[in-house]
């Protein structure tokens, strides 16, 4: 073999090398391209499972939020609160009226609202507490202010006034008590209704001849001082 024969053969073997390192350099540039494709898709992938993840955990929370609520609709609800800040307020002017008023009746009836409110107040927490809410702890500023008013009275002021407004409230639970036995959505808050309407009946009654006692006995005493000379 001559020398231009060895040259040639040398430039050839030069010229493959090269493209092989070409070829290796190419495919290793795809390679990595390949890897990171792979790896965008991965992490998009995952980016995609966590987003439903935390969607299904966003709604699972809502769930447990709304059912931490409570498990009444709107209208029952509303009566349970009503009924609650309706108890309490017998039951604080009932005290009132048994250390304040001048007639043994109004005494009488203000122990009786005490005693009868109390008990259905009871029931009515742990019957709103099994269906998830929450009732008042203490009278809110309205009712309050009529227990205040009532308070700063006293003798056959306070009993009229007392024996007024025992009626005035009572026409007023009778009533919603006699829809709510009827209308309730909830069977338990239909069945309370039903339970307690008898006794919040008999108290109108009783706050009836109570409103009239008085205010007779009221009218007699000024109809009597009208009289003197």
């Amino acid at each position: 073999m001559n020398s231009q024969q060895v040259d040639k053969s040398a430039h050839i073997w030069v010229l493959a090398v090269f493209v092989a390192c070409g070829l290796l350099a190419v495919g290793g540039r795809a390679a990595i391209r390949f890897s990171g494709q792979n790896s965008n898709q991965n992490s998009n992938a995952n980016t995609s499972q966590n987003r439903n993840a935390n969607r299904s955990n966003k709604n699972a929370n809502a769930t447990g939020e709304q059912t931490s609520l409570g498990n009444l609709n709107s209208h029952d609800r509303d009566f349970v609160m009503d009924a609650a800040m309706g108890g309490m307020l017998e039951v604080e002017l009932g005290r009132v009226a048994a250390q304040q008023g001048t007639s043994e009746a109004v005494k009488q009836f203000g122990q009786r609202m005490v005693d009868d409110h109390s008990k259905a107040n009871s029931e009515l927490m742990t019957l709103a507490s099994s269906k998830g809410v929450t009732l008042p702890a203490a009278l809110d500023d309205k009712h309050r202010q009529e227990v205040t008013k009532l308070s700063a009275m006293s003798g056959a002021e306070f009993d009229r006034a007392y024996a007024k407004l025992m009626l005035s409230d009572h026409k007023k639970d009778v009533s919603e008590f006699e829809k709510q036995s009827t209308r309730a959505t909830d069977p338990d808050i239909k069945a309370f209704a039903t339970k307690t309407l008898p006794t919040l009946k008999e108290h109108l009654q009783l706050a009836t001849t109570l409103e009239s006692s008085v205010g007779g006995n009221s009218n007699s005493n000024r109809d009597s001082n009208s009289n003197r000379p």
